[in-house]
């Protein structure tokens, strides 16, 4: 019977030891600013992003509904929902990829890391690479991550009546709060 015991718990650690690692949210926010001085800001934030990351390989993954993005001004929203994103023939904006060179062991202070990957946005995928700050503060893995994109790699058209009040360039910044699951 010890003999049992002992190899049900020794096959239990083997296989605990052999599960990838993963970190995961339903509350990152994603937030964007096309903003262009002197007009009315144009920045949304979105508090309920899916991510994951496992940390056995640092491969990542973000999910955000496009309606979920929120503005202060309710027209603002329904313009971009409706005519720019196309949200309903569109509803999701993803990114896929790798923390390069991720490894647990460096994150115990914060560390810059290269991220690359693929952004598809309004149903256009495009390779992107970025840096991203990591920190592991007990169970929890801290990310934070900023870069651009150009609304017409995604085919996102701007009409001429509104062109000059948006900027050309989309700065977009995620911050994700991973727990161990």
């Amino acid at each position: 019977m010890r003999n049992i015991s002992l190899l049900l718990i020794g096959l239990f650690l083997v296989c605990a030891s052999g599960k990838a690692q993963k970190y995961f949210t339903k509350t990152g926010t994603l937030s964007f600013e096309a903003s262009v001085e002197a007009f009315e800001p144009v920045k949304a934030k979105h508090e309920s992003t899916t991510a994951v990351l496992d940390v056995s390989t640092g491969k990542i993954a973000v999910l955000a509904l496009v309606k979920g993005f929120r503005f202060k001004n309710a027209l603002m929203e329904e313009h971009f929902n409706e005519n720019y994103m196309e949200s309903d023939q569109f509803p999701k904006t993803k990114f896929e990829g790798e923390i390069i060179d991720f490894s647990l062991d460096k994150i115990q202070q914060e560390t810059t890391f290269t991220i690359e990957g693929e952004l598809t946005v309004h149903g256009k995928t495009e390779s992107i690479t970025t840096t991203g700050t990591l920190l592991k503060q007990g169970e929890t893995i801290l990310l934070a991550t900023n870069f651009s994109v150009l609304p017409s790699t995604y085919n996102i058209k701007i009409p001429n009546l509104v062109k000059d009040k948006i900027a050309g360039k989309i700065n977009i910044k995620a911050n994700f709060n991973l727990i161990e699951r």
